[in-house]
């Protein structure tokens, strides 16, 4: 965790890739994490995985770890949102999404959008971490 005021806490970690704008990887307020969109870079090599099936992965690592520098994980998450930019990419980005989320399968919105070269897909989250969803 990075800063915190009274009402939320700012949740930063080297181990998924840095904001590249003016934003913060997730923000806590009591037990729910926000999570900034992540897409599928590699955090050391800031290189790109290959094709939406390995970015999709790759998407899902990096969520798992901001929710983990909020004392969390991806078994946390209530809420994705999923941007592809390519909707004929649907199907590959389901079936690798279900391979990782299968035990949870949070509610989930997924959109087409214009994502900058080279991103196929960008995920973000909403995570409750310690009293559980309900």
């Amino acid at each position: 965790m990075s800063g915190s005021d009274r009402r939320r806490t700012i949740i930063r970690t080297d181990d998924a890739p840095s904001p590249a704008g003016a934003y913060s990887q997730a923000v806590a307020v009591l037990q729910t994490v926000y999570c900034a969109g992540q897409v599928g870079l590699d955090p050391v090599t800031r290189q790109p995985a290959e094709g939406v099936a390995d970015q999709t992965m790759r998407a899902l690592e990096n969520l798992d770890a901001v929710l983990r520098a909020a004392g969390g994980s991806l078994d946390d998450v209530v809420s994705v949102t999923a941007f592809l930019r390519h909707s004929a990419d649907a199907p590959a980005f389901d079936a690798a999404y279900r391979e990782r989320m299968a035990a949870i399968l949070p509610a989930r919105a997924t959109v087409g959008v214009e994502l900058p070269a080279p991103y196929l897909v960008e995920i973000s989250a909403i995570a409750v971490i310690g009293a559980g969803a309900g």
